[in-house]
């Protein structure tokens, strides 16, 4: 006779359906069938990840099998990993030997992504490249306009990476062109800009860390990048923890968790302690309730507080910047950094205490009256901060029903600005508290 199932029968098995809706398994796609295929062929022997879409994360893998701490995520063997050899192995491999000055191994990936994808059906890689994202949100691939809302120094990173990308494609130009024999087409049309800044994303956002001998056919840049089909579909997470290395005896990429993982979860990899803007600079992506996370506060909001006719102004300043203390100055979700007070802390010395700046420095207690200004402006940053975060949300939320193509590249932005008004409300509550404590 079958049991009645009860309430705690029924509740576990909406818990159970709401899972299985919150990810959709994508193995059956032919895309995908084509890469396991392909991967096969190379000696993968597979895993127990399947490809699936999440409704938090998007595209990702999802386990089979509960996961123990110790367990070996996935192993894939080299002749699966797309490194400069496999650039050196290619038709491509002659006329990188004899190019002079040499091109730098990023150049070299980017070239041959950029080949390969040309080649279309006749490409080894095809089915690798298929399950490629086809545009990148990177800040590279940002609009003026979409960048002018990105938080200092950010933007300015955001631009640095703009203009990197662009001398980039430009210093190489001369260089696709002596491909020219390999083509029916033009290069010019092939090895134009948008075709670098896809390839140029693909290796920045997805590559594994993966030293490689120096080459003399290279240039001097560090040749350390391998491009991994299947395990690149992991995504990040800041809380978990993972040992991810080449393995020289089964001369494979391995990926053990030190965390657990239930059945059908997504399962994450760890791209290192980054803040929300290092990863959005990077990666293109902002994690959510992200512990690393940190509003950054400029000089030049830092001093909006401080008169300028205080004549150990310039002294104040010369010492912060001597000591490398006008840079990383953070707000956080335990509120504002140690660095950020001590910045303050020797701005707020009184005339009759600034020979006290190296016990300043040391973040020790100067007197009542430099702790009380120093949570005080700190208090006057943050609510500035916040209202100047709430103005750019605003500004944001307008353009994105104005401009509908704008709208996933602003939403990215959103999601950044909205963490990080996150992480100033509750400075400012922990800001609030301590004055009451020290009133």
């Amino acid at each position: 006779m079958r049991k009645s199932r009860g309430r705690t029968g029924r509740k576990r098995s909406r818990k159970h359906l709401q899972s299985f809706m919150d990810r959709v398994n994508c193995s059956h796609k032919l895309e995908y069938i084509k890469l396991k295929k392909w991967l096969k062929d190379r000696g993968f022997e597979g895993s127990n990840l399947r490809p699936a879409e999440f409704c938090d994360t998007g595209r990702g893998l999802m386990t089979t099998k509960a996961l123990q701490a110790g367990d070996l995520i996935i192993s894939l063997p080299e002749k699966c990993l797309l490194t400069t050899s496999t650039v050196l192995s290619s038709c491509l491999g002659e006329y990188i030997m004899k190019w002079k000055p040499p091109v730098s191994p990023l150049i070299a990936l980017c070239t041959f992504l950029i080949a390969e994808k040309h080649a279309g059906e006749k490409s080894l890689w095809k089915p690798y490249l298929d399950v490629l994202p086809k545009t990148y949100t990177c800040p590279v691939c940002l609009e003026h306009n979409v960048v002018s809302f990105l938080p200092e120094p950010l933007r300015r990173k955001a631009q640095e990476q703009k203009t990197a990308v662009h001398e980039l494609y430009v210093s190489s130009k001369a260089f696709f062109s002596s491909l020219q024999p390999l083509f029916a087409e033009n290069t010019g049309t092939i090895f134009n800009y948008s075709a670098l800044e896809w390839a140029w994303c693909t290796v920045n956002t997805r590559t594994i860390y993966m030293k490689h001998s120096q080459r003399d056919c290279f240039s001097l840049e560090p040749d350390v990048y391998a491009l991994a089909p299947y395990l690149d579909l992991l995504n990040h997470s800041p809380n978990v923890q993972v040992k991810a290395a080449y393995n020289q005896k089964t001369r494979s990429y391995e990926i053990w968790t030190n965390s657990q993982c239930k059945k059908y979860d997504e399962v994450f990899i760890c791209y290192g302690p980054h803040d929300n803007q290092q990863l959005l600079l990077e990666y293109g992506f902002v994690a959510t309730n992200n512990p690393h996370s940190s509003v950054y506060v400029s000089s030049d909001t830092l001093l909006k507080y401080f008169p300028p006719l205080d004549k150990q102004r310039n002294a104040k300043l010369s010492i912060l910047k001597d000591h490398n203390f006008l840079e990383n100055l953070t707000f956080g979700w335990d509120g504002p950094s140690w660095r950020l007070l001590t910045a303050l802390k020797l701005l707020s010395l009184g005339a009759d205490e600034f020979t006290c700046w190296r016990r300043a420095l040391l973040g020790d207690v100067i007197s009542d009256r430099n702790e009380q200004q120093t949570l005080n402006i700190t208090g006057k940053i943050c609510h500035f901060l916040i209202e100047e975060t709430q103005h750019v949300l605003l500004q944001i939320s307008q353009l994105k029903r104005s401009n509908e193509n704008l709208r996933k590249h602003l939403a990215l932005v959103e999601a950044l600005r909205l963490e990080e008004l996150k992480i100033l409300q509750k400075s400012a509550e922990i800001l609030c508290n301590l004055n009451m404590a020290t009133a």
